[in-house]
């Protein structure tokens, strides 16, 4: 019998369909599929199965100094204990093994843990290593019919990097955590890549916030071709500065008011230039994985969705493996083959056979040539939109046509420079017009805008109209999107492609940072001081990348592991010599700064601060910090994590609050306001549940938290109460329900109104929707129907949408939801 081990239980089954032909049986093992056919069987891990810490003398941190972690002994131990189970049972049952874990460092580990506890039941096994960048029929067979030995010099690089992510990671946070008395749920965590890149968004920050804006004045004039039907074209007042350059602003308003008035008393424009030339715009290099998330930020797509599905995308065949640096196609890839599989398609098949029409096919390259996986690119497996939903729909579309970019042709576009003048005062227009649309007619993801100006002459007179003078001021630099940090990360050599896009959402989910594009929190702002000025090469991006090339000089064989993390280990010793004697005062800022971080302003009854608080249960509130001796408290609402925004209420001069709710958002506003506004609003009609014998009747509620429902006006004695909108006016219609003899209420927000209903009704419609969505979920041990509609808010709807998601993510988007629950419901999917 032969054992295969994929990476993930969906790549398990794909290369079952394929390798069977289809026919495979599917059976559980200690709540593990289990995949079986012809003699062989193929199981799934869930990523890394087995991670590093330091033993259980080393998990008190009050009894364990943070140094003395730096030279602690590290243990594995397995995460994932029903799948470490079933890999051994299935291996005593082996006469060979094949490992089919993802190709990279990553992978390699990984297949280096499912190696070694294959060896700890069977020392003498054959085992071997198969590699493919896409699972596609042909690919997987030729791995299958060419295996290899297993990398150990590439799985050592990704053991180097846990082992310093562990010992960094573990003994700063603990540091940083303890002077600042910051423990529990919310400590400050510290790591080796995260670190040097919340300083690059922290730097960015400070420039924005350092920024002067100096005030300018820009003049602009419509001008018009005399003869014909030509519309004006708009140009603009430019100058020549002192290094000859053209400069468009100008600094000083009373020349700027000069050319005003002389623009405008003027009615024509002489041409004195006119420059025509061709530009030839080159199509876009092949997809790395930072050129993808950012081409999917692009249209709307936060990196970690991007990969998420991309992976998703690979591992059922349609695209090549997603974690790539390289920007050029292998020899073996034929262009012409892969855009055949597309002809006929409904919305891809025209333009792969206009691409087909062409003389040649070349695809274009970048500057960066691997030998492990080609560029992201489509393998000719297409689905059908019944098999994947609209967002992998679009990403895989978006994979396709960046391939048909990289073979088609280059645009070609006509630029026409017309300048003109008014005594000593010039005017420029800028035309372009794209002359042949080359790659853009395939890729339609950068803009082709044109500018028209008609083709004049020198000397030519043209009418001049419609002057204006605009006042501006220059802009602070915008902060770093998601894609573009990620890019600025590979330029520094910051992290790997594998890593990068976690590293930000770890930094999210710490409170480093908030909003999109990513904004520093002030906790943020202080960690990168402190390290700053007691510890730079935590924060320093020349560190982290010696570290990269030295796990790199591990995987090729010239350092070994032991090397690379006795030199990190070294390196974090002369750190903390620093650290030592600034304990103290590296604690009073961070303290400082975390309560900066929940201050909402002045406390109404007696002036100390209101700052968001957490009580012993999890759920936050707002309380003054004047307590005990001032109690006053304000709700928010039950569900997310607070975030406090910069704007402030006008009548309170607290700042608004915004609340993230896993993957939702939505804007609290001002507590004190919500506060005041709460009370009852008009009733609507008999209480179902006491009318009858108490008289008790449904109000539309609005509660000092914000939420608002339709209750009874008997509360506390009656709970009968049925959730409403949050956000928009409730109108009470005259339509009644002809079933429960209540108002029809319409919700007013946005451009068009909810006609929500009767609510009873609504509420109904509601639970019958969730039920439908949750029943899976429901059928679990452990998940009742609140859970199923917090995992429902957060995006997760059915068992397989659990099955390969991290379990710690899951739980930090699930408010009461614990990691070890996810991985048991896991289990049971």
């Amino acid at each position: 019998m032969e054992l295969i081990i994929t990476e993930k239980d969906n790549a398990a089954r794909r290369i079952a369909d394929i390798l069977s032909g289809g026919t495979y049986d599917s059976s559980r093992e200690n709540g593990v599929n289990v995949y079986e056919w012809g003699g062989k069987r193929c199981v799934g891990l869930s990523g890394h199965v087995v991670g590093v810490d330091f033993p259980s003398e080393y998990s008190d941190w009050r009894d364990v100094e943070p140094v003395e972690l730096i030279d602690a002994s590290v243990e594995k131990t397995a995460t994932k204990e029903n799948i470490v189970a079933t890999l051994r049972l299935l291996a005593r049952r082996a006469n060979r093994v094949a490992i089919a874990t993802d190709y990279d460092r990553e992978g390699e580990l990984i297949g280096k843990e499912a190696y070694d506890i294959v060896r700890e039941v069977d020392e003498d096994v054959p085992i071997r290593r198969v590699r493919f960048s896409s699972i596609t029929e042909n690919e997987v067979q030729k791995a299958f019919d060419e295996p290899d030995e297993l990398d150990f010099d590439l799985a050592a690089a990704g053991e180097a990097r846990q082992i310093i992510d562990l010992v960094w990671g573990a003994a700063l946070t603990r540091f940083l955590s303890l002077s600042s008395g910051q423990l529990g749920n919310d400590f400050i965590s510290v790591g080796r890549v995260q670190s040097p890149t919340l300083k690059l968004i922290v730097d960015r920050e400070r420039e924005i916030e350092a920024f002067d804006p100096e005030d300018y004045w820009e003049l602009f004039a419509d001008l018009t071709k005399s003869e014909g039907d030509s519309a004006p074209f708009e140009a603009q007042y430019f100058y020549r500065d002192e290094d000859d350059n053209e400069a468009e602003r100008v600094w000083e308003e009373a020349i700027a008011e000069d050319v005003y008035d002389t623009l405008s008393s003027r009615d024509a424009a002489t041409v004195v230039d006119v420059n025509r030339r061709t530009r030839t715009d080159t199509p876009p290099e092949p997809f790395n994985t930072t050129q993808f998330i950012r081409a999917a930020g692009a249209i709307g797509y936060s990196a970690k969705r991007a990969m998420s599905i991309a992976e998703d995308l690979y591992t059922a065949g349609y695209i090549t493996y997603p974690r790539t640096d390289n920007t050029v196609y292998p020899d073996d890839l034929e262009p012409e083959d892969l855009l055949d599989e597309f002809v006929g398609h409904p919305s891809l098949g025209d333009s792969a056979e206009s691409l087909l029409e062409a003389d040649e096919i070349a695809p274009t390259e970048g500057d960066e040539e691997t030998t492990d996986h080609p560029p992201i690119h489509p393998t000719g497996e297409i689905p059908t939109r019944g098999d994947v939903s609209d967002d992998e729909w679009e990403v895989f579309e978006l994979v396709v046509r960046r391939f048909y970019a990289t073979v088609a042709d280059a645009a070609v576009w006509e630029h026409l420079k017309v300048v003109a003048e008014v005594d000593d005062c010039r005017l420029k227009a800028n035309g372009k017009r794209l002359v042949e649309p080359g790659y853009h007619d395939v890729y339609p993801y950068f803009s082709t805008t044109e500018n028209f100006v008609p083709d004049v002459d020198e000397g030519e007179e043209l009418a001049l109209s419609d002057v204006e003078l605009e006042d501006k001021q220059t802009q602070p630099p915008r902060r770093y999107g998601q894609s573009r940090l990620i890019e600025t990360m590979e330029q520094m050599g910051i992290g790997t492609k594998s890593t990068r896009h976690n590293t930000l959402e770890k930094l999210y989910d710490r409170g480093y940072i908030e909003s999109d594009p990513p904004r520093p929190t002030k906790l943020a702002m202080a960690v990168v001081d402190a390290a700053e000025n007691y510890a730079d090469r935590v924060v320093s991006e020349e560190m982290t990348a010696q570290l990269e090339a030295d796990m790199d000089a591990i995987a090729n064989g010239e350092a070994t592991l032991d090397d690379v993390t006795d030199e990190s280990r070294e390196m974090l010793e002369e750190i903390f010599e620093n650290l030592a004697d600034s304990r103290d005062e590296i604690g009073d800022h961070l303290r400082k700064s975390l309560k900066d971080d929940k201050r909402l302003g002045p406390c109404p009854e007696c002036g100390e601060d209101l700052l968001v608080r957490r009580s012993r249960h999890g759920s936050y509130f707002i309380g003054c910090d004047g307590y005990p001796d001032c109690e006053n408290t304000l709700p928010l609402p039950s569900t997310g994590k607070p975030l406090i925004l910069e704007d402030e209420c006008e009548e309170h001069g607290l700042n608004e609050v915004k609340m993230l709710a896993g993957r939702q958002t939505f804007v609290h506003g001002c507590p004190l306001c919500k506060a005041e506004d709460a009370g009852e609003g008009p009733v609507l009609g008999e209480c179902p549940d006491c009318g009858d014998e108490h008289g008790g009747e449904l109000a539309v509620k609005t509660l000092q938290s914000g939420s608002r429902l339709v209750g009874c006006t008997r509360y506390p004695d009656c709970e009968y109460s049925l959730p409403l909108p949050r956000r928009g006016e409730i109108e009470v219609t005259d339509e009644y329900c002809d079933e429960h003899e209540l108002p029809e209420l319409v919700v007013h927000s946005g451009d068009e109104p909810w006609e929500l209903g009767c609510p009873i009704c609504n509420y109904q419609e509601f639970q019958a929707r969730e039920s439908e969505t949750g029943s899976d979920l429901e059928a679990l041990d452990g998940v009742g129907a609140k859970t199923v509609e917090k995992l429902a808010a957060a995006g997760i709807e059915a068992l397989e949408d659990l099955s390969d998601d991290d379990p710690d993510a899951v739980a930090s988007d699930v408010e009461g939801v614990s990691a070890d629950r996810v991985r048991t419901w896991q289990a049971k999917a």
